[in-house]
């Protein structure tokens, strides 16, 4: 399968300056490794916290 990413860096929301920005399977790879969500996944204002913890993931999406 052939990695779009210049069309993912259209749409990726993470603020956070990363190698994997716009490569999505590299950056959900990384961050599952690390017990983490990807800030893609979050709310933006949440995103720019920089928190990829499932706790805060949870916390965040409960509300």
């Amino acid at each position: 399968m052939e990695c779009k990413h210049l069309d993912n860096l259209k749409d990726c929301t993470c603020s956070a300056r990363c190698p994997n920005k716009g490569y999505c399977c590299e950056c959900v790879a990384h961050h599952r490794a690390l017990g983490q969500i990807p800030g893609c996944f979050f709310p933006k204002d949440a995103e720019k916290t920089y928190d990829r913890s499932i706790e805060y993931f949870i916390k965040v999406m409960s509300k």
